[in-house]
């Protein structure tokens, strides 16, 4: 029963609503009228009456838009658009002259359009106008000026380029780098200085530390006598460690060995090679009697010395001076060819043995057959302007000391070294010094123009030039570079490595193991050291120096 009433109600209410709405709705048509479709809807009787003496008007038809009957052209499209019309070739234009006629009308249209900013041109004298960037590779009459090094000979500064003589532009120099070129004329002319090994304190106990390092084990067992201090036990432990009178045994030189190898790798010494001479030195040593209170360290640091010593001063002298004054009597230059890895300082030390050499009054040519790396003839070329600054032709009767020989980059280093060495005998050049590109060991296409460089112009010396600062690094370099040497050359008796140079020994203090190293790979002595960064930072390599620090 509540439902149907429910339903009841909800009728009720509905229909009521559908009543107001109803009445709401006529009310509405009442104020605003019939809509304009209803009043069009609507007949009347008075409209359906038809009255035949009143003329009947028929409405005028309506205009269609004409239909343009012609198509206009393109170019009176592109006209009406803005745009121009192609530019016709004609009979004997080449595209290359179409593509600059774009171009100049392109131009034209830019620099007709105003520009809301005020151009550079047309500023006010005296203010200061940010100057727009160019992002082409044009350069301005100055610029070009500024960059140009192939023009006019200045104070004697000449280069070799083929088989001419071409100058060079002067070398600007501050008041200071002038003064300090200045004052090294003269500083080699009397020969080397000696090589000093700068480093800390000696030690010159350091084999009692090794002594007690070797009866630590002692020391520990017997604390309470080591405690007391007892001049009995000192007196025990001295004459245990001497093993006078007695041979000696591999158990008597092990502690001492293992220190002294620990200390020559701490000393930039490759570990191999320390491990090899530790071994030759307990061969020689098994057996052999100490003398009367003679200590085992001591014995056994003697030894070492000895080996470094005999290590250092091994293989064939190399005497550059003597050897480039007889080849200068025999009417040949002397040739000298530098190689080595990248960024060891092989044009530095170049230009320093040039300057030696220059002191010596030998006329010096320098090959730049360095092709590859960007940079390399212009550093050439800077250091011969400073050594003829040093040494000007007015000093040595006209005669110029230095010259470069250089063809550029991308060329056959072998056939440049060929050139300038022909070009030394025509002009009487005494020493020919060939700068060779930097390559890494593993390189097997830059090995091979070596060896082939080499193997063409059979130089007098070869010199490998070497940092002091590498350790284990030193013996894959020489291995391999003279294994290189050897396989690429195609000769039964090929030319290797002659000799060493040995550059920033001012670094390493008195790390001096790199040199033990070379040494001991190549067989070959070490010529030269370079000590610094000016031409007078030129050593001859002291053996009692370098064993002297390295006993430190």
């Amino acid at each position: 029963m509540d439902i149907l009433e429910t339903l009841a109600r909800i009728m009720i209410q509905s229909s009521r609503r559908l009543r107001v709405n109803r009445v709401l709705n006529k009310k509405l048509q009442g104020k605003c009228g019939p809509s304009p479709a209803q009043k069009s809807q609507k007949k009347t009787v008075a409209s359906m009456i038809i009255n035949k003496e009143e003329p009947v008007v028929i409405p005028p038809p309506e205009k269609k838009p004409e239909l343009i009957k012609s198509k206009p052209s393109i170019d009176q499209l592109k006209s009406d658009l803005g745009i121009d019309p192609p530019l016709k070739r004609s009979d004997h234009a080449s595209p290359r002259a179409t593509v600059a006629a774009k171009m100049n009308k392109l131009s034209k249209k830019t620099k007709e359009k105003s520009s809301p900013t005020e151009s550079p041109s047309s500023a006010k004298p005296g203010k200061r106008v940010k100057e727009l960037r160019r992002w082409d590779n044009t350069a301005t009459g100055a610029e070009a000026a500024a960059l140009d090094y192939s023009t006019t000979k200045v104070n004697g500064n000449s280069t070799a380029s083929g088989n001419d003589a071409t100058t060079e532009n002067e070398l600007s120099l501050s008041p200071s780098e002038a003064k300090n070129l200045a004052s090294l004329r003269g500083t080699l002319q009397e020969g080397f200085d000696e090589l000093e090994v700068s480093s800390g304190e000696e030690t010159e106990h350091e084999s009692d530390d090794e002594e007690t390092r070797e009866n630590g084990d002692d020391q520990h067992q017997n604390t309470s006598s080591a405690s007391s201090g007892s001049f009995m036990s000192s007196l025990l432990r001295g004459l245990k460690n001497t093993a006078s009178g007695r041979a000696l045994t591999r158990d008597d030189i092990t502690p001492t060995l293992d220190h002294l190898r620990d200390h020559l790798v701490h000393k930039n010494v490759a570990f191999e090679i320390a491990n090899r001479l530790c071994e030759g030195i307990a061969e020689r040593l098994v057996g052999v009697q100490l003398g009367r209170f003679e200590r085992v360290s001591t014995r056994v640091r003697a030894a070492l010395e000895e080996a470094c010593t005999r290590l250092l001063a091994s293989g064939r002298r190399v005497d550059v001076l003597r050897d480039a004054l007889d080849a200068r009597a025999s009417g040949k230059p002397y040739v000298i060819v530098f190689c080595g890895v990248n960024g060891v300082g092989k044009s530095t030390n170049l230009a320093k043995i040039a300057f030696w050499l220059i002191e010596k009054d030998l006329k010096v040519l320098i090959a730049a057959c360095d092709t590859f790396r960007s940079g390399a003839v212009e550093q050439l070329r800077t250091h011969v302007h400073k050594l003829n600054y040093i040494h000007p032709p007015e000093q040595h009767d006209g005669e110029t000391m230095v010259e470069l020989f250089e063809k550029g980059y991308g060329k056959d280093a072998a056939s440049i070294a060929m050139s300038a060495i022909a070009y030394a005998k025509d002009n009487r050049r005494d020493v020919v010094l060939v700068d060779t590109a930097g390559r890494m060991q593993d390189n097997e296409p830059l090995m091979r123009a070596l060896a082939k460089l080499i193997m063409v112009n059979q130089p007098d010396l070869v010199l490998f030039v070497g940092e002091a600062l590498v350790g284990n690094e030193a013996v894959d370099q020489l291995v391999k570079f003279n294994r290189s040497l050897a396989n690429f050359s195609n000769m039964e008796k090929p030319h290797t490595i002659d000799g060493i140079v040995l550059t920033k020994f001012d670094t390493i203090d008195d790390k001096v193991g790199a040199a033990i190293s070379m040494a001991y790979i190549s067989g070959q002595p070490i010529v030269f050291v370079g000590t610094g960064q000016t031409y007078a930072d030129l050593r001859q390599f002291s053996v009692a120096g370098v064993v002297k620090a390295l006993m430190k």
